[in-house]
């Protein structure tokens, strides 16, 4: 080959490339938007996978149906709390402004000990206690910053009706990816692409990651807020819904929730006997405890790698990427885990391209 017939093979290789760059850079931009949709109804189809295999074989092999009645009981999963969530803040507010507007709505006098609070304590005070004896004075001193965390709760709202949108998107593309074939072989040749002989292992490293990060988040939370929130709702604790939903959310976050327990508990001491105020007291406290051993048997049992690789990828997950991030975390930390594992161990073959 001479120089000239050298020079125009790297031209055309060179053009090639430039082509294929942006062919692929261009489908990023167009699937872009879908991402999180994507990514959700991945991580559904991946969690209820052995749920869907199971209804499918008591329906005899009907995997459509099995995957219909998955994807009705997932909507209904969603707007059943989202309208429990919905009616109690609009019931709140409804309430909150019937007060208001009579002149009947009134805050109790702050305890001294609030100004030993460190750092805010004093201005806290200042605010409650005027707020006590003129909130409608209070109101209109404090107008700007009411209607600026005002505008971000709203902010919030939406944010949070788009992603229930999206939950609901990807679980109709989740019950897709349930009865299309070949999706677990289709991954399975993808990570041969990339690690080799180690594909195979790295497939069941994300399905029992995602199955694990189900459980021990989700899982817990879910059974955490639910437990609680049952006992706002038959200790008649105003507004209990939306207390609900900061549980939960606080519990998602591996935030204690005795945030949100403690004022509830000190309020019913103050509406209520002592002896049914006590009683109360011990089942929230328990609920609110309940997170330490139902972790310890859902997080991590049976996971390919540690506790705590998946816990920190959890965490890190969240704050970098939000709510999916709880699983995109934990899966990419257990990846890069046992890619690093065997790296260190010298394990043969980890990261060839053959099969």
């Amino acid at each position: 080959m001479n120089t000239g017939d050298a020079v125009q093979r790297s031209i055309e290789i060179f053009l090639r490339l430039t082509l294929l760059s942006l062919l692929i850079g261009w489908c990023i931009m167009l699937l872009y938007p879908f991402t999180g949709v994507m990514l959700w109804a991945i991580v559904l189809a991946v969690a209820t996978a052995p749920l869907y295999l199971a209804l499918s074989q008591r329906l005899g092999g009907r995997n459509k149906l099995a995957a219909t009645i998955l994807v009705f009981a997932g909507l209904l999963v969603i707007a059943l709390p989202t309208w429990l969530f919905l009616d109690s803040l609009v019931a709140g507010i409804q309430d909150l402004t019937g007060q208001f507007e009579a002149g009947e709505l009134t805050i109790p006098p702050p305890e001294i000990t609030v100004k030993e609070w460190p750092l805010i304590g004093e201005d806290i005070y200042v605010i409650w206690y005027n707020a006590s004896t003129n909130l409608e004075q209070t109101l209109r001193e404090y107008r700007d910053p009411i209607a600026e965390y005002g505008s971000a709760f709203a902010g919030q709202l939406l944010g949070i009706g788009g992603s229930l949108l999206q939950l609901v998107l990807a679980t109709i593309i989740a019950g897709i990816l349930l009865v299309a074939r070949g999706t677990e072989d289709r991954a399975k040749v993808f990570f041969h692409k990339i690690v080799g002989n180690k594909g195979d292992e790295f497939t069941q490293i994300i399905q029992k990651t995602v199955n694990n990060v189900v459980r021990g988040v989700l899982g817990v939370a879910i059974i955490q807020a639910t437990a609680i929130g049952l006992g706002f709702l038959l200790a008649g604790v105003p507004y209990a819904g939306l207390w609900t939903l900061l549980v939960l959310i606080l519990a998602i976050l591996q935030l204690p929730p005795s945030i949100v327990v403690v004022p509830v508990v000190i309020y019913l001491f103050s509406v209520m006997g002592t002896i049914p105020a006590i009683l109360w007291t011990i089942y929230l406290v328990a609920a609110g405890a309940s997170d330490s051993f139902l972790k310890a048997i859902f997080l991590g049992k049976g996971a390919p790698v540690p506790m705590l690789i998946i816990f920190l990828g959890v965490i890190g997950g969240f704050m970098l990427s939000g709510f999916i991030g709880l699983f995109t975390g934990a899966i990419v930390l257990s990846l890069g885990y046992k890619l690093f594992q065997a790296w260190m161990v010298h394990e043969p073959g980890v990261m060839e391209s053959g099969g």
